[in-house]
């Protein structure tokens, strides 16, 4: 990182995150099965990172080297040095892998054997396993003057395998690809202990029946990654639902990024898959052990509690228990849910008794990322059928979860549903639900208002707050937001809602300048925020600003922060911190102390350009004190004081340990759960 410049890189900052991510699966305090997870989501990540963020610097590189990132680097330079980080940390991934995971989970029972060391009536059983399950699906494809080079999908599985002829001649080598099939388990089970081989170690084994009189001169597994950011032209599509099912289908032929191949690949195959996916070297990642880790999360099914955390139980506020309907519940007071230390199930029960409820009129949502089996969309479905209206807006455009929208999209519309897809030029990432239900001579507006997505899934590890209230101005600020979503309404402020692309961005300009006042006539001011991202430079700057009139700033950013602390004048009076723990931090949390007049909002957005510019997000205040005094104890004061999992960033964009990570230590996200 360019020390001269006053911003942190954005693609060196989220490796560091990732990097954080790694260092919980080498804590060997955790089970090991949690510490394969940690694993997996290193993995999982690094998929997205290079379909995504590598993929634009690639189309940068092609389109305009000369261009530079806000801390000074070409995409040339960012490449290099994104390949210059990753290297390392890949090869801890698999020395954690193969020297502590794999042989601690031996000592427990479960074993990833080679096909070879087996017993002889061991492979006798898979062999019967392969001809009848595995042989049937393999289509070998061969590359030769008659067979070009085959296509190979994104992210999928593969060997490449070198052939010659069974006379003992290799100086005629040929090349052939065998896809592993998605449709067979990558781990095998070997009899009935928990003893498993790879897939590809089964199919390796058997490759001559692929090809018979061919001698196989190697056989060796590797993996490609290819572009997979869809751009779609909103005002040139007459039926977004069509143009993104066609982007997704396209998706799978998006250019090469990476390639991924065991360390013990012939270098001549390696250069063949490289010059025939038309990569360079710097994008070939050798790897030691297996490719896609995530695969073994399987092991994880496996009954074997003491490998694994504890279970958590969410508790449900007392106040749903108090009341006959969960409107009486909210009817009586605002309500916070803090997942996952309380349950998703009033969120559930809100949409489950709207659509039940004869006395609610209308429903109407934003879905995000409501995932499979979503019991929210059978909720609103139920609704429709029962003759209420119901409108949802569901944003087709949420990364990789694009099928899974427009699978909903489609079930709902069947329904009878009005279902928008969105306004043109933004994503909906904003999380509301807004009941119409009549009582007596009057209808009363319930509202829930979240930082997180409708997906009791995620909801169960990705830390979250959401708020359930009947306060008039919001439900009437969210009547008017829906208007705006669904409409042509040309409303710009709100009574309470702040929104983005709107007033976002200057609102909270004018509360970082506000807090400066503040602090200059000697009034309470400070700022803390606590978010997923921090990379728009505007408010960066506007940190800055307020850092050089001495104004302290407390920051808990999750993943990229490309605010650089500790810059002499500058920055000086900044704090950036990161917690990665058990559960993901996703919560979006704002407070002000406002010259002592305290302001606390939560928000879906996080302080990145896209989702102040180019996304409709919410941020809402907390004006219950109660609630105000628990979102700062949970999400400001504990993190804080965190001593297992919290880290600084130093100016330099390194981090390190707030503490030592004794048994002892305070983990603050197993104090919310206790």
């Amino acid at each position: 990182m360019e020390s001269h410049s006053p911003y942190l890189n954005r693609e060196l900052s989220w490796i560091e995150f990732n990097s954080r991510v790694l260092e919980e699966a080498l804590d060997q305090k955790q089970p090991l099965l949690e510490r394969l997870k940690f694993l997996s989501i290193f993995s999982t990540n690094l998929d997205e990172f290079f379909m995504i963020r590598v993929s634009g610097l690639q189309d940068q590189l092609e389109a305009d080297d000369g261009m530079l990132s806000p801390d000074g680097l070409s995409a040339a330079a960012q490449l290099q040095r994104i390949s210059d980080k990753l290297r390392p940390l890949l090869r801890i991934q698999s020395s954690c892998l193969l020297e502590e995971i794999l042989p601690g989970l031996v000592r427990f029972g479960v074993r990833i054997a080679r096909f070879a060391d087996l017993a002889a009536h061991q492979r006798a059983e898979l062999g019967v396993y392969f001809e009848e399950r595995v042989f049937p699906v393999l289509t070998p494809l061969s590359v030769d003057p008659s067979h070009p080079f085959p296509y190979i999908s994104n992210i999928s599985l593969n060997l490449g395998i070198l052939l010659a002829s069974a006379d003992g001649d290799t100086s005629d080598q040929r090349f052939a690809r065998v896809k592993l099939p998605p449709s067979v388990p990558r781990l095998i089970p070997v009899g009935s202990e928990n003893t498993f081989v790879l897939l590809e170690d089964l199919i390796s084994a058997n490759i001559g029946k692929l090809f018979p009189r061919i001698r196989v001169l190697e056989c060796q597994p590797f993996r490609i990654t290819r572009n997979a950011d869809m751009e779609i032209e909103e005002d040139e599509a007459d039926d977004l639902l069509r143009s993104v099912e066609l982007q997704l289908r396209q998706r799978r032929f998006g250019f090469g990024v990476r390639l991924e191949v065991s360390e013990a690949m012939n270098p001549r195959m390696v250069d063949l898959l490289t010059r025939s996916l038309e990569l360079t070297p710097q994008d070939v990642y050798p790897v030691s052990g297996p490719l896609n880790i995530p695969d073994l999360m399987s092991l994880y099914k496996l009954d074997l509690p003491e490998l694994k955390d504890k279970p958590h139980t969410p508790t449900i506020p007392g106040v749903f228990r108090q009341t006959e309907t969960v409107f009486d519940a909210i009817w009586r007071q605002d309500i916070l849910l803090h997942h996952p230390y309380e349950s998703f199930g009033p969120i559930l029960e809100f949409v489950r008794a709207a659509a039940t409820d004869p006395n609610v009129l209308a429903i109407k949502m934003t879905l995000y990322r409501a995932g499979p089996n979503s019991p929210i969309v059978t909720a609103l479905i139920d609704a429709a059928e029962r003759g209420k209206q119901v409108a949802v807006l569901v944003e087709l455009k949420a990364r990789f979860d694009e099928e899974n929208n427009i699978i909903w999209a489609r079930q709902l519309e069947k329904a009878g549903v009005h279902v928008i897809y969105g306004i043109i030029g933004l994503k909906t990432h904003a999380k509301v639900a807004l009941v119409v239900r009549a009582e007596g001579n009057a209808l009363r507006r319930y509202v829930h208002l979240g930082t997180g997505n409708y997906n009791p899934v995620t909801a169960r590890i990705y830390t979250d707050f959401g708020l359930l209230t009947a306060n008039p101005e919001f439900g009437a600020d969210c009547s008017e937001l829906f208007n705006y979503m669904t409409g042509y309404s040309g409303q710009d402020t709100y009574r309470k809602l702040v929104v983005a692309p709107l007033n976002l961005r200057s609102r909270l300009a004018a509360m970082i300048r506000r807090e400066v006042e503040h602090h200059r006539a000697g009034r309470p001011a400070g700022i803390f925020a606590k978010t997923n991202a921090l990379t728009d430079h505007e408010l960066i700057d506007e940190f800055y600003d307020a850092s050089a009139e001495g104004l302290p700033i407390d920051l808990l950013v999750r993943g990229i922060c490309c605010l650089r602390p500790g810059i002499p004048g500058r920055s000086e009076t900044i704090r950036v911190a990161s917690v990665v723990g058990r559960f993901l931090e996703h919560s979006r949390v704002y407070r002000f102390l406002n010259g002592g007049n305290e302001e606390i909002y939560l928000s879906s957005a996080d302080l990145m350009s896209r989702n102040l510019d180019r996304r409709l997000e919410v941020m809402f205040p907390l004006e219950d004190p109660a609630i105000r005094d628990r979102v700062r104890r949970e999400a400001i004061e504990l993190p804080f004081a965190d001593r297992a999992k919290l880290r600084w960033l130093s100016s330099d964009g390194s981090y390190t340990r707030a503490g030592e990570s004794a048994d002892e230590a305070l983990d603050y996200q197993t104090s919310l759960m206790r």
